[in-house]
């Protein structure tokens, strides 16, 4: 018997993640994964002809949750820019009918600022003062919210090329947190930075971590353009990486893909990812040498997020 799913707008799925612990959903999900009561497959690229653009397919199984969803966005090239969406199917493992459709803007933006958020709990140092934001739309914005109370933070610098012309998003950001100074260079938001998060769609470097002055935590998000990558790839030989699920993460991430074809990199270097860190399968690292953490969006983020969101709405 078919059923007709939920189909919840952005507007909606704004409001439903409010009322959710992010974090929380999303550490029980790497636990889950690390427990194999959770599927990840690789996500999946499809091209358009004539380089005209993608689909990424993000798939996943949450066993315990009983569903089955996936996560599809997406990159149209058009001449005033490139176009983005994205919306996550749920669907029944006991019924095979579908559960949800939503429009998955916001769900995308929570689960990449959370799944960092989880990331430097798990891997700054408990002393780390000093947090730095690269980037300062909605990403950063949320990347913000999520990591501003993980450690005491005493200072909060944040820098992006557009702010200096943009008193209203600069505002914004000093609203999130009154800790916030929005620097007039990358390199002034970044000196002396414990933690810095990178919250670009740069298809290109952002930073060099050869030019910090000590080792720090680096994360790193990135954009669905095609290899694109926030850190030279060079610099992951120099680097403690960390990623959010070593399966999946290497044969997408672009500074990866280029380190292992031109610099000699090998993905066995990977010390762990989330699943590992959170089950305590991999120890914190010590800050001899920066550490890099990539994420590049699991499909289970975005299928746990909709279910909550799913479970909520009924």
């Amino acid at each position: 018997m078919s059923s007709t799913p939920y189909v919840i707008d952005q507007t909606q799925a704004r409001e439903l993640l409010a009322r959710i612990d992010v974090p929380q959903i999303l550490r029980k999900l790497f636990r889950d994964l690390a427990a194999g009561r959770a599927v990840q497959p690789a996500q999946q690229l499809v091209e358009f002809p004539q380089g005209a653009g993608d689909f990424i397919n993000y798939l996943g199984v949450l066993a315990e949750d009983g569903v089955y969803g996936v996560k599809t966005s997406p990159y149209i090239v058009r001449e005033q820019g490139p176009m983005v969406t994205a919306w996550t199917l749920l669907m029944s493992m006991q019924t095979g009918q579908p559960l949800l459709l939503c429009d998955a803007g916001e769900l995308t933006t929570a689960r990449t600022a959370a799944t960092t958020a989880v990331a430097v709990d798990a891997l700054a140092p408990s002393n780390a003062k000093r947090l730095a934001i690269i980037g300062s739309g909605k990403v950063a914005q949320a990347h913000l919210h999520y990591a501003r109370n993980l450690r005491d933070w005493q200072s909060i610098n944040v820098y992006s090329p557009s702010l200096s012309e943009d008193g209203a998003t600069a505002s914004l950001l000093q609203a999130l947190d009154p800790r916030v100074q929005i620097t007039d260079s990358r390199e002034a938001a970044i000196a002396d930075a414990d933690v810095i998060m990178l919250c670009t769609s740069s298809a290109g470097p952002v930073i060099d971590p050869a030019t910090l002055s000590k080792p720090a935590l680096i994360t790193s998000i990135s954009t669905n353009a095609p290899r694109a990558h926030e850190v030279p790839p060079q610099s992951l030989n120099d680097m403690q990486v960390f990623c959010d699920y070593r399966l999946t993460t290497p044969g997408s991430a672009g500074e990866m893909l280029i380190a292992g074809e031109q610099h000699g990199w090998d993905n066995r270097a990977i010390l762990g990812d989330l699943a590992d860190l959170l089950s305590e399968k991999v120890q914190r690292p010590g800050y001899d040498r920066h550490v890099f953490f990539r994420s590049i969006g699991l499909g289970l983020e975005d299928i746990a997020l909709a279910n909550a969101v799913y479970q909520l709405q009924r």
